[in-house]
């Protein structure tokens, strides 16, 4: 049985997110109320959030990042968690924090577990995929356009440093 998601972010409508043995992301336009748009083709950054962290502020950076590449076949996919205690808020409040505060337009996803037996299986995929589990929040993955991970990033790799950007890069040109 896929596991579902759903969205948070204002722009995206009712957004669901399905994994099958890796993953196939299926996400629809903007506006649009059935699954059209399929996310396995692009680079995707993937981001466990939380709106109380001293990383918060990198929800600027991952917005500048998803506005400016997003027509080259790039995606962010901000996961909130509350396994570092850093994200108590119920998650309409959490919708309004990222809009109001961040005008984040690229998708987020209902509050998940992201480490440890409880992890969400996504989650534990990815740390399989890399050997690393996230160790706070902002905690990044980077997975290229054949649905592969590629590598992780901690919460101090910033998303407008040349580490990240350069990575992503390389495989937007791939």
């Amino acid at each position: 049985m896929p596991t579902r998601f759903g969205c948070l972010t204002k722009d995206h409508g009712p957004v669901v997110i399905i994994f099958d043995l890796l993953f196939e992301f299926k996400i629809p336009e903007k506006n649009e109320d059935k699954l059209t748009k399929n996310k396995k083709g692009n680079v995707i950054l993937v981001v466990n959030t939380a709106s109380k962290c001293g990383f918060t502020p990198q929800y600027e950076g991952l917005e500048k990042l998803y506005s400016e590449k997003k027509d080259q076949g790039f995606v962010v996919l901000g996961f909130p968690s509350h396994d570092f205690y850093q994200e108590p808020a119920p998650e309409k409040d959490i919708k309004d924090f990222c809009n109001l505060t961040y005008d984040v337009k690229f998708p987020m996803f209902t509050k998940v577990n992201v480490r440890g037996e409880k992890a969400h299986p996504f989650y534990k995929n990815l740390a399989i995929e890399t050997n690393s589990s996230p160790k706070w929040n902002f905690w990044k993955y980077l997975i290229n356009k054949q649905g592969e991970v590629v590598k992780s990033y901690s919460m101090v790799t910033s998303p407008k440093g040349d580490k990240l950007t350069s990575m992503i890069d390389k495989l937007l040109s791939e």
